[in-house]
């Protein structure tokens, strides 16, 4: 059973939310907190598995939050509920730890994958998301040539690799990985260690935006 400290000020959210993930039998809300700071208290009391905050928060947003969870309650995975208005934000999210972007009004059965995904270590943006992001990040011109230069730093890894890299974007842990390939975990560890390292990129989120931006996996 996965433990999840739900964080968002709308109540009629939190409740929605919570009834999808209590839905599937798979994980259970531990606690809610109705802004940044409370979540922080929160996550340091009941040590959940996922903390799964709202960006706009009072008293402590939900960015500065995440990075205080990560800092201070290692064990606890941060994802970050967001709208499409929200793409600024991802880099600091990013900056700060978060490993999941999920969408509000996105499809429930996401909404659970997604934490069951960053649970298992993880990353997992959302498909909609990832694209929308990924456009907002400047005009046509700079997203083809993003686009253009993440296929080229694709290039360079094995089919095996660009195989363990879109399975990555598409929000899948190890385990799952190697299930897929019929390989065994610690194969599939260090094809992801090799990844990381092959691209420059610092965590499976930044591979999982590499992905998503050489087309290797759906949005």
């Amino acid at each position: 059973m996965i433990r999840v400290l739900l964080a968002d000020d709308e109540a009629m959210v939190r409740a929605g939310v919570r009834a999808i993930l209590t839905s599937g039998g798979e994980a259970e809300v531990v606690a809610e907190a109705g802004d940044g700071r409370e979540a922080v208290e929160l996550a340091r009391a009941h040590r959940p598995d996922v903390a799964l905050l709202d960006i706009r928060m009072p008293r402590l947003d939900g960015l500065a939050a995440a990075e205080e969870i990560v800092r201070s309650v290692p064990g606890t995975a941060v994802a970050m509920l967001t709208t499409f208005s929200e793409q600024a934000y991802v880099a600091r999210a990013l900056g700060g730890g978060a490993t999941g972007f999920l969408l509000k009004s996105g499809d429930p059965y996401e909404l659970i994958a997604g934490v069951r995904a960053v649970a298992g270590g993880a990353a997992f943006l959302s498909p909609k998301v990832a694209r929308h992001v990924i456009d907002g990040l400047g005009g046509s011109d700079g997203r083809i040539g993003r686009e253009a230069a993440a296929r080229a730093r694709v290039a360079t890894l094995s089919p095996r690799e660009r195989e363990v890299l879109g399975l990555v974007g598409a929000g899948l842990s190890n385990p799952e990985i190697a299930a897929r390939l019929h390989l065994v975990e610690g194969t599939v560890k260090a094809y992801v260690s090799a990844v990381l390292d092959r691209l420059g990129v610092r965590n499976r989120v930044q591979a999982a935006i590499v992905a998503y931006e050489a087309g290797l996996v759906e949005s």
